[in-house]
C-alpha cells in the first residue's frame, strides 16, 4: 500500500485528469484503485480533499496520497464467521460444500462473507494461488444459489495443473437437479451459448443470431432422470464444459427449468428463494499423485428438506 506520499504535479501532467496522472505515476495500482481512493477521501490537491476522480489538474499543485491501493493488496481477505463443511483436504487440494445463498468469491478487496473469505482464514496460502487474486484459488464457481463443491488448489503447481485439466475437459462434474415436469428418459443437450442482451445475467440458447463469434460458447449437458417427485424430476446432471449457467439456460430450453430458478423461466415460488440445483461430485486425476479422485458433496439440508416435504426420498 502506498501511503503518506506528497508530489508537485509536472508540466506535462497539466490538464489532465487526476485518475489519470495517478495511475501513471504509480503503476503498481490500478486505476480502480485510484478512483476508489479519490472517492473515499484519500486524496488532497493543495490542502483540500478531492472526490472527483475526473479532476484535471494544474502545474504547481501539490497532491499528497493518504492511502493508495496497490496490485499486491488485491487479496481476499480472511473471515472467520464464514463456514462450510469440509469434504476433502490435503497438501494440494481442499474441496467444500457450499451452501444456497453464499457467493463463492468476492467482487472486491474488502468484500468478506463469501466462501473464499472462509477459506482463505483457514488456509492462508490460498490468497497467492491462481491467476485472479479474488478466486484465492478456487479451481470453478458454481452460482450464489447453487449448492455443493467448490475446490480449492493450495499452491501454483496444483492450480495450474487443474486448470489444465478442466480446459481440456479431463474433468467430469456431475450435478443433481430438480425440474419441473417429468423426464422419462435421458437425454444430451449441445448448443452455443452467449450472454442475453436483454436480460441482465442471462444466457441465451439461440446464440447464433449474435454477430460477434467471439462471444458464444459451445457447452455441452447430459441428463438422467433419477427419481419422479409429484410433479417434478430429480435429473443426474453430467458436464465437461463450464459455461456459466449453462445447465440452468439448457434445461429450461429443454422444456424443464430448475424449480425455483424465476430467472429461467420456472414457476415463482414462495417457500424458497434458491433454485434446486446442486453441484454433487467431481471427477479428475490428483495433480500429485496421479491416482482417479472423486469428490462428493451431500445434498444441503434445505435441498433435503425441500424433497422430503414434496414426498420423494432424498437420492
Amino acid at each position: 500500500m502506498i501511503s503518506n506520499v506528497t508530489f508537485v504535479v509536472e508540466n506535462e501532467e497539466a490538464g489532465k485528469r487526476l485518475d489519470m496522472v495517478l495511475t501513471a505515476r504509480f503503476p503498481s495500482s490500478s486505476r480502480s484503485f485510484c478512483k476508489e481512493a479519490v472517492l473515499h477521501g484519500a486524496i488532497s490537491i493543495n490542502g483540500k480533499v478531492c472526490r472527483n476522480k475526473g479532476e484535471k489538474l494544474a502545474a504547481g499543485q501539490t497532491v499528497v496520497i493518504e492511502q493508495l491501493l496497490e496490485a499486491a493488496d488485491n487479496r481476499v481477505q480472511p473471515d472467520p464467521s464464514v463456514w462450510a463443511s469440509i469434504l476433502f483436504e490435503d497438501d494440494s487440494l481442499v474441496a467444500v460444500n457450499k451452501p444456497a445463498g453464499m457467493p463463492v468469491q468476492p467482487l472486491r478487496h474488502d468484500e468478506t462473507g463469501t466462501l473464499m473469505n472462509g477459506l482463505v482464514n483457514r488456509y492462508p496460502e490460498l490468497a497467492g494461488v491462481g491467476d485472479q487474486p479474488l478466486m484465492a484459488g478456487a479451481l470453478h464457481r458454481i452460482d450464489t444459489e447453487t449448492s455443493g463443491l467448490v475446490m480449492a488448489a493450495r499452491t501454483q503447481e496444483v492450480f495450474n495443473e487443474m486448470r489444465r485439466q478442466f480446459q481440456e475437459r479431463l474433468v467430469t462434474k456431475v450435478y443433481l437437479a430438480l425440474v419441473e415436469g417429468h423426464v422419462a428418459l435421458p437425454g444430451t443437450l449441445q448448443g452455443e451459448l452467449a450472454h442475453d442482451p436483454t436480460v441482465p445475467y442471462c444466457r441465451m440458447m439461440d446464440a447464433a443470431k449474435l454477430d460477434h463469434p467471439d462471444r458464444r460458447m459451445f457447452a455441452e449437458t447430459s441428463y438422467r432422470p433419477v427419481e419422479w417427485i409429484g410433479g417434478w424430476t430429480l435429473l443426474e446432471v453430467t458436464i465437461r464444459t463450464g459455461v456459466t449457467h449453462q445447465i440452468r439456460c439448457q434445461l429450461a430450453g429443454n422444456g424443464t427449468p430448475i424449480v425455483g430458478d424465476a430467472l429461467y423461466g420456472a414457476r415463482p415460488r414462495l417457500d424458497t428463494s434458491r433454485h434446486f440445483l446442486h453441484a454433487f461430485s467431481v471427477s479428475f486425476e490428483h495433480p500429485k499423485t496421479k491416482c482417479p479422485c472423486r469428490i462428493e458433496a451431500p445434498l444441503t439440508g434445505d435441498f433435503v428438506r425441500f424433497l422430503e416435504e414434496a414426498g420423494g426420498a432424498t437420492a
